[in-house]
């Protein structure tokens, strides 16, 4: 292993003590940590492009949802940014290399740049949380005590955030951006509360925040009446979340790791990595069902193909007729089934339910059609006749005729 040039200085003006080997000082996760940021952050804002394009193209509509997406993400990409600064000056490296290695300068600059970028993580996650629910009350329109309910969550996560906020600016008396070493010289005297106790409670409340976030979906999918397998499919796309409270139980752990362990810096990149992590997926889990309206059209139109090539291969030339998924008499069935009833007003759109085909059918018995009373209607009539088969006027008269015997 190569050692680093501000290793073998270090080492040359005598700051390293014997028995701290260069190699393990040269140690470092850097590159690793810079990708998976990278990563992560480029995910979610493909997954906010596509979602901006949805509504602003498909539905012709923002909602104070997608303001407030927006807005995390702006707040995210300011977080990595400052990240990948703190990674880079050496903040992920073993608890020697800081204190032997970094000049007094550097290590007073990374714990300011720490205090901000923390301060950022913490308004990004409570800014999209009130995504989520904004999204969450739009959504359970018909359903007075669930925005009800909504409403108190967003009390409590607002009431949350604030003595998060208060931890990290007041930290120190007086107050500072510092958050200085036992064995960093300072001017002034701080009485500062410890690094581990200040982020173990916002970890502790961000995590309880998480929970009462997702919480929320299991009770939409509870009070609908569908079968249990659309249920199913419903949790798939509304439980992503679940990944969020097991990141941010995670990041719990690190932070406990990273105050009470010996070498508490190394596991300074792996805390960094979750916490964009923890953003990033929490942006994704909310952001998911509002692609419905792109990737449901596609796999709707591909459904509608499938399905009528099978039928026109199948049918030969006989009479048929096919529904569209738009309206007719199956739309009251299908609006039960719709998350909460969830209204179309101007030109919202239904996302998050899988799109269904309503296919009116003809009540046979004893392969004569049954008399019901009333006009059964479609949106479409594909009529093919082979040769041989009556004429069109033939046909009219033939469907008139029997028409007016059934009313």
């Amino acid at each position: 292993m190569a050692i680093p040039e501000d290793i073998l200085a270090a080492n040359a003006t005598g700051r390293i003590p014997d028995g701290i080997s260069l190699s393990y000082l040269a140690q470092s996760r850097d590159h690793s940590a810079i990708v998976g940021i990278l990563f992560m952050v480029c995910f979610a804002g493909l997954l906010m492009l596509i979602r901006l394009y949805a509504r602003l193209f498909l539905v012709k509509k923002l909602g104070l949802d997608d303001a407030l997406a927006v807005l995390t993400m702006i707040v995210y990409i300011v977080f990595v940014v400052l990240s990948v600064v703190l990674i880079n000056l050496g903040s992920g490296r073993h608890i020697e290399y800081i204190q032997y290695v970094l000049s007094l300068a550097t290590v007073r600059k990374t714990e300011v740049l720490d205090f901000v970028a923390h301060i950022l993580y913490t308004t990004a996650l409570f800014l999209c949380r009130l995504s989520g629910l904004a999204f969450y009350f739009r959504i359970s329109a018909r359903s007075s005590k669930l925005r009800l309910g909504i409403m108190i969550v967003a009390g409590i996560i607002t009431a949350a955030y604030l003595p998060q906020i208060f931890l990290l600016i007041f930290h120190c008396k007086p107050v500072t951006g510092l958050w200085p070493y036992a064995w960093q010289d300072e001017p002034i005297t701080y009485k500062c509360l410890s690094w581990g106790l200040v982020y173990s409670v916002n970890s502790g409340v961000s995590l309880a925040c998480d929970v009462m976030m997702f919480v929320i979906p299991g009770i939409l999918i509870k009070e609908l009446h569908v079968s249990l397998k659309k249920k199913i499919k419903l949790s798939v796309v509304m439980f992503p979340g679940v990944f969020v409270i097991v990141i941010s139980a995670v990041r719990v752990w690190l932070v406990v790791v990273g105050q009470w362990a010996s070498d508490g810096s190394w596991a300074y990149n792996p805390m960094l990595c979750v916490e964009n992590a923890e953003i990033s997926s929490t942006l994704i889990a909310l952001s998911v069902p509002a692609l419905k309206p792109v990737f449901g059209n596609i796999f709707s139109h591909l459904t509608e193909y499938t399905s009528s090539h099978t039928r026109s291969r199948s049918a030969g030339g006989r009479l048929r007729s096919q529904s569209k998924p738009v309206s007719g008499l199956g739309s009251s069935t299908r609006d039960d089934k719709r998350l909460l009833n969830w209204s179309k007003r101007g030109h919202d759109d239904y996302e998050m339910m899988p799109s269904e085909i309503s296919v009116t059918r003809d009540v046979h018995s004893r392969g004569s059609l049954a008399k019901t009373p009333g006009i059964r209607v479609t949106n479409e009539v594909n009529i093919t006749r082979a040769e041989g088969e009556r004429s069109p006027s033939q046909a009219s008269s033939r469907a008139s005729a029997s028409s007016s015997r059934a009313t």
